[in-house]
């Protein structure tokens, strides 16, 4: 999936969970849904530069990619105890029939950002005459259902470092990406 695709298919599931309300939503729930709030609102700050309609700057993206990792990784899985789903909550029960491969994507997005914070600095493919972020990644990272199509890991097992190293853009992508197969397999949406 190309750049421009990835980041106009996550601003519209970013958009739609803006729209919900956190209405009757307390303690854990609560919390969690301020969390996921504020990387989607960290996503929605730099997808216009992503696809090229506002200038590049990397200090926003960094920033951006801060805010995703400090939601991500354990400081979102602490926030699903069992018990923790139903109304108000967007959250599916398969999260916790499935909790190794959410714990999986929660870790791959810590790392996914990491990876984008350091990838600030890097510019954008375009400016660079790279390659496009679906080439780079072999043509992309996950599929629909959540699971990866490199072979059950973060794009063959990469590291923060290994995406620190891409165009800014691309490791956008990839981030990206990480959000969207867990949304898809793990977030209720009007069901």
């Amino acid at each position: 999936m190309n750049i421009r695709l990835t980041s106009i298919a996550l601003a519209s599931v970013v958009a739609g969970a803006a729209a919900l309300a956190h209405t009757g939503a307390t303690g854990v729930v609560l919390e969690r849904m301020d969390g996921m709030q504020a990387m989607g609102d960290a996503v929605q700050a730099v997808a216009p530069m992503m696809r090229g309609e506002r200038e590049y700057d990397a200090d926003a993206l960094r920033s951006a990619a801060e805010t995703i990792e400090a939601h991500s990784g354990s400081a979102m899985t602490d926030l699903f105890p069992e018990g923790s789903y139903g109304a108000p909550s967007e959250a599916r029960d398969l999260i916790w029939e499935e909790w190794d491969r959410f714990a999986a994507l929660a870790e791959q997005m810590q790392v996914a950002a990491r990876g984008l914070a350091m990838a600030a600095d890097n510019g954008l493919a375009h400016e660079q005459g790279g390659m496009s972020a679906g080439a780079m990644m072999g043509g992309g990272m996950t599929g629909g259902n959540g699971s990866t199509m490199m072979g059950g890991g973060m794009a063959g097992g990469m590291t923060a470092t290994d995406i620190g190293a891409m165009p800014a853009d691309a490791a956008f992508a990839m981030t990206s990406q990480v959000c969207l197969a867990c949304h898809t397999r793990f977030r209720a949406e009007d069901e």
